[in-house]
């Protein structure tokens, strides 16, 4: 099949937002392993998507839910002048909406794939700061696309993903226009930015 770059975006949100739950693990091992998990995933449930549409949500959430940052990624997506003047409610409100509509669209997107590869960089080192990067690269048929991983280690040890950059797109920047724009629209009115919040714009 040709491929959208929103799909190739959305594809490699799902299969590396993820978190590392292994303490001092080298990151770009282990986001290797978890990656080739998630391809095998898609692959053996392609059928699933059109049979069974929730049993397919549901086993991408296993993976998706608990591994991500999302304090931390909807902060930095709301920008400080948003967050800042935001509740506590209207912040939690805001993660748990960018939680399920980055799900409801990765789960449509990943029934499309079948047989595209991940193949992670890896460098020669051993020790590692408290942000890094890890490089892969998404195989199609004709084409190679770089990705990006922005990782950082939390204060137990765990290496979460706070970034996406996929051949050149800066996810994390992209939903952070995307919020303010909509915050520009309804003149600061939080609530309505989040009643209208979807994650697959500018993708």
């Amino acid at each position: 099949m040709k491929l959208t770059m929103k799909s190739i975006l959305l594809f490699a949100g799902i299969v590396c937002l993820q978190t590392f739950a292994v303490t001092d693990i080298n990151p770009n091992v282990f986001l290797d392993t978890k990656a080739q998990e998630m391809v095998d995933v898609i692959r053996s449930n392609q059928s699933l998507h059109a049979s069974d549409p929730e049993m397919f949500k549901n086993k991408i959430n296993t993976i998706f839910e608990p591994l991500v940052d999302f304090r931390r990624v909807g902060a930095s997506v709301m920008g400080r002048k948003y967050y800042q003047v935001s509740t506590k409610a209207q912040k939690q409100r805001f993660i748990e909406t960018f939680k399920k509509s980055l799900l409801d669209n990765y789960s449509s997107t990943l029934a499309q794939w079948g047989d595209q590869s991940i193949k992670t960089v890896f460098p020669d080192k051993t020790i590692f700061k408290k942000t890094e990067n890890v490089h892969q690269n998404l195989l199609t048929s004709n084409n190679m696309y770089p990705i990006k991983y922005i990782v950082r280690k939390d204060g137990s040890g765990n290496w979460l993903i706070i970034n996406i950059i996929v051949n050149g797109v800066n996810l994390g920047r992209n939903f952070r226009n995307h919020f303010q724009a909509l915050a520009i629209e309804h003149n600061g009115d939080i609530d309505k930015v989040i009643n209208n919040w979807t994650s697959d714009a500018n993708l």
